[in-house]
């Protein structure tokens, strides 16, 4: 059997803490930023972790168990 690719765009996006949770940075802070208010703007620059829910299927994206 072979090996399991890991998807390339989700190693750019996704990196594994110590305790195995997924971190992850938020969407909308690339460009059309003078709409936005800067509180928002500053909140969408810290990163968060990724959903429950999601988890098993990143994981899979990045070749983990």
């Amino acid at each position: 059997m072979p090996k399991m690719k890991t998807n390339s765009g989700a190693k750019k996006r996704f990196t594994l803490t110590g305790t195995g949770k997924i971190k992850r940075r938020h969407a909308y802070k690339s460009h059309i930023l003078t709409k936005k208010e800067t509180k928002r703007k500053r909140n969408l620059t810290y990163s968060d972790t990724v959903h429950k829910a999601d988890e098993k299927n990143i994981k899979l994206l990045l070749g983990l168990k």
